[in-house]
């Protein structure tokens, strides 16, 4: 079984794929050029979504349709992102574009937004969503994890991504930077959307490719 992961982003993909780990699903991705090639697949190196939605259900759709048909595969697309309670549940769906600069300029751009706050409660939040054009299926898949905004980032980037640094997970006392990208994936947001999404696909058969 095919599966394209709709996304550009080397670790999204590279956790996802090391989440959803099958050995009946063939996970590609931009990043498989030789396997893609085989199958006559072919990506412009300046294919980009604009990701407008106003919430992650409508950017995961998007993501999803727009690789769908450009691969004809049977697709899933994630949307994920920090909301901040005192905040108001700020960054959300502009985690990953409401600052320009890196993911630790970011980061400590955040942190200086809540540098007189006591309340640093966040959760982070993933959608998945499963899009195959063929079989006119369109579901969805979330997940969310809730926890504290640190101080300081802890942790190294080798072991976290984003705003993994800066977040606590609840029943924890270490970034999920500090926890490590392999425990981070037996309870992070996206493993628990991931993991309704194989259920549905594993269990259900959903994704069954005539020859």
């Amino acid at each position: 079984m095919n599966i394209f992961i709709a996304s550009a982003n080397s670790s999204k993909i590279k956790e996802i794929k090391a989440i959803l780990q099958d050995d009946s699903l063939n996970l590609l991705s931009v990043l498989d050029t030789a396997e893609l090639a085989k199958l006559n697949i072919s990506i412009p190196a300046d294919f980009d979504v604009a990701e407008d939605g106003k919430t992650f259900q409508e950017n995961a759709l998007l993501k999803a349709k727009a690789y769908a048909f450009l691969t004809g595969l049977p697709t899933i697309a994630d949307d994920s992102g920090l909301e901040v309670e005192v905040l108001n549940g700020f960054p959300s769906v502009q985690s990953n574009r409401w600052f320009v600069g890196t993911a630790r300029e970011r980061s400590a751009a955040l942190l200086d937004l809540l540098k007189d706050k006591t309340n640093r409660r966040a959760r982070f939040y993933s959608v998945i969503c499963f899009f195959d054009q063929k079989q006119n299926l369109t579901e969805f898949f979330d997940g969310e994890i809730q926890g504290t905004i640190a101080q300081k980032p802890r942790g190294n980037e080798i072991e976290g991504f984003g705003y993994d640094p800066i977040f606590i997970p609840d029943g924890y006392d270490k970034t999920f930077a500090e926890l490590g990208v392999k425990f981070k994936n037996t309870i992070s947001h996206r493993k628990l959307a991931l993991l309704k999404l194989s259920q549905y696909v594993l269990q259900d058969k959903h994704l069954e490719q005539p020859e």
